[in-house]
């Protein structure tokens, strides 16, 4: 029967468009969990039809259109797609049939997006066959069914933490075999164009990318290109050290000329952050290691790329164990006109039995949009538990077979962040640390004290210490969805900050500050969005996110955060906001609350009613009639 001719009621759809914007929302939200569910089918029945027509064959069919290629052949003909989008679609089917079966189920149940399933395929491929496979599935699928919404790079990150954790041998093997084919080309395009690429290393990547994105940004607001051609522009120039101009014409512009050469040369140095642990440093360890290490300083790592080699002085501490150092400052030196990197003492609480220290290992430097030489600072320490699982062995091996947990792996590693690239292996975080050029900071002195929240002159202002910390908890902006990586956002002050009543607004603390890219940060600041985020009372340390748009609709902010991956961030404790005094009276307003005021008072009214309706029903939110979109 056609679908327009199937009813709508029958299929629990809406039977007219004439809806109030909730409807129109809520029918999206089930739609999208019908169309996972429908995806499911379609996985389901391509996997019968490789059931009944290739596993038959595929162990001794040698033929050049094989079996497996003749089923693919058969979908592509009926669904009227080419034999490549078949054959990926046979490739879902029966990785989530044989390798992933409890994602599959996310799917079916409408909590994963069918959109994610290929990232989550593709990136557990290497787990095939491995005795830990169901292991790495549970746990992907566990995650997937937490509250909370996903973007692809989130997804992304989760699978490579799963399976770089447990297959350190393989990780490195594959990564050395993919170095060794990295290449350069050239290709001939249409209407006399031509495309220039090379493969590289990740942090290469992100680095060429930086130093061609900071010259392409030397332009005025009348540049009449877009921002991919006068990257292209710039990417040019570099390599014919050719100088590079706005092409806007006006006789009064500062940026007619640019000597691509000085701006790399007085430009602040490239670097890399990447955020790692302790013992991803000194290597993998046995899986039935059991950590005894009480917490004590988490440390970081820097490794700078400069922009072109020149001679700095560095100083790195070799000593990435758990025990006690006192704080490093790195200064450059002035003469090659680089910018000293200023490291703030951080300090993390104790943890309990079992858990070990982390050093957070950042390999690179914020930097200010605005400034032509900018200034370096390292991302925080943290604290990391050791993740540790035992296998028991039964006495009687045939007896209890069926009962005995999935084998873990010989040796678990450790894994890095790096920001706007991804999780990446421990043997690659080592290999980053082991670079000449590598700094690595330990931070803190293993004593509780708070770390500085504000920098002391500003109370809106966070400091250095806050600032990196956040953006490695949060990793990419916290509005569901998005992919931006927090290092190329905004701080924002959840509760707006009140600059004439500091104590009565938002305070500048680790609870009170969140990465925004700018589109959403406009969003909220300017838009009816109301977002709130508060400590999880379940989870000391952790954070409950939400936004509720205009209509009331509550979304619950992201599912995967730093917080997965190095759980010892939520062991950074910082110190209270210095106290403000209150006004002197005759600074009082004298005229009623302007629009902005009167908005963000209502902002903070419905945050405070989401907090009440939530405690009076012991819940987190979101309340039922406040469900999230499922992804």
């Amino acid at each position: 029967m056609p679908w327009p001719a199937r009813d709508p009621a029958a299929l629990g759809l809406p039977v007219s468009f004439d809806l109030p914007v909730g409807g129109h929302l809520d029918a999206l939200a089930d739609l999208a969990a019908g169309a996972g569910y429908l995806e499911w089918h379609r996985y389901r029945h391509a996997a019968a039809l490789h059931t009944d027509l290739v596993v038959p064959e595929e162990d001794r069919d040698e033929r050049a259109v094989d079996a497996y290629a003749q089923c693919a052949a058969r979908i592509a003909t009926a669904l009227s797609v080419s034999q490549y989008v078949a054959e990926r679609l046979l490739d879902n089917a029966v990785a989530l049939r044989d390798r992933l079966p409890r994602v599959f189920e996310c799917l079916r149940d409408g909590v994963v997006s069918p959109d994610f399933i290929r990232t989550i395929v593709s990136r557990t491929e290497l787990v095939h066959g491995r005795p830990y496979q169901e292991q790495v599935d549970a746990d992907i699928a566990a995650a997937l069914r937490k509250p909370g919404s996903w973007s692809t790079a989130r997804v992304r990150d989760l699978c490579d933490q799963m399976v770089y954790r447990r297959d350190p041998d393989a990780v490195r093997e594959r990564r050395e075999e993919a170095l060794k084919g990295r290449c350069f080309f050239t290709e001939a395009g249409l209407d006399g164009m031509g495309t220039v690429g090379a493969t590289m290393s990740a942090e290469r990547a992100a680095i060429v990318a930086r130093v061609v994105e900071r010259l392409a940004a030397q332009v005025c607001k009348h540049d009449s290109r877009s921002t991919g051609a006068r990257a292209s522009d710039a990417l040019f120039a570099l390599v014919k050290h050719a100088p590079f101009g706005c092409d806007c014409g006006r006789p009064e512009c500062a940026f007619t000329v640019v000597d691509a050469d000085e701006v790399a040369a007085t430009a602040a140095r490239i670097v890399i952050h990447v955020v790692t642990d302790t013992t991803t440093l000194t290597g993998p360890v046995p899986a039935t290691t059991t950590a005894t290490t009480t917490a004590a300083n988490a440390t970081e790592a820097a490794t700078e790329s400069a922009a072109q080699p020149t001679a700095r002085a560095q100083t790195r501490d070799a000593d990435t164990t758990a025990a006690a150092a006192e704080p490093v400052t790195v200064d450059t030196d002035a003469a090659v006109d680089e910018t000293a990197a200023v490291d703030e003492a951080a300090a993390v609480d104790e943890a309990a039995a079992n858990q070990i220290a982390i050093d957070e290992a950042v390999v690179g430097v914020f930097t200010a949009d605005d400034a032509p030489v900018e200034e370096a600072e390292a991302v925080e320490a943290e604290a990391d538990e050791a993740e540790v699982e035992e296998t028991v062995a039964g006495e009687d091996a045939a007896a209890d077979a069926a009962a005995e947990p999935e084998p873990e792996p010989e040796m678990v590693d450790g894994v890095g962040f790096v920001a706007g690239l991804g999780i990446i292996s421990g043997a690659h975080v080592r290999d980053l640390a082991a670079d000449p050029e590598a700094v690595i900071r330990p931070l803190g002195d293993g004593t509780d004290t708070p770390l500085p929240a504000t920098q002391p002159a500003d109370p809106y202002r966070p400091s250095a210490a806050l600032d990196t910390y956040i953006r490695a908890r949060n990793r990419y902006c916290t509005w569901p969805g998005c992919n931006t990586p927090a290092w190329d956002g905004d701080l924002d002050h959840i509760t707006e900050y009140d600059h004439a009543h500091p104590e009565r607004g938002g305070q500048t603390s680790a609870t009170g500050l969140g990465a925004k890219c700018r589109f959403h940060h406009l969003l909220k600041t300017f838009g009816d969005f109301v977002d709130d985020q508060y400590d999880d009372p379940g989870h000391p340390g952790r954070i409950v996110r939400t936004v509720t748009i205009p209509e009331g609709r509550t979304v619950l902010g992201p599912a995967h955060t730093g917080f997965d991956t190095h759980p010892g961030l939520d062991m950074i404790v910082f110190g209270d906001p210095p106290a403000t005094r209150p006004p002197s009276p005759g600074t009082e307003p004298t005229r009623p609350a302007p629009r902005t005021e009167q908005k963000h008072a209502r902002r903070r009214q419905e945050r405070n009613r989401n907090r009440l309706r939530n405690n009076l029903n012991g819940i987190r939110p979101p309340e039922p009639d406040d469900a999230p979109p499922l992804f």
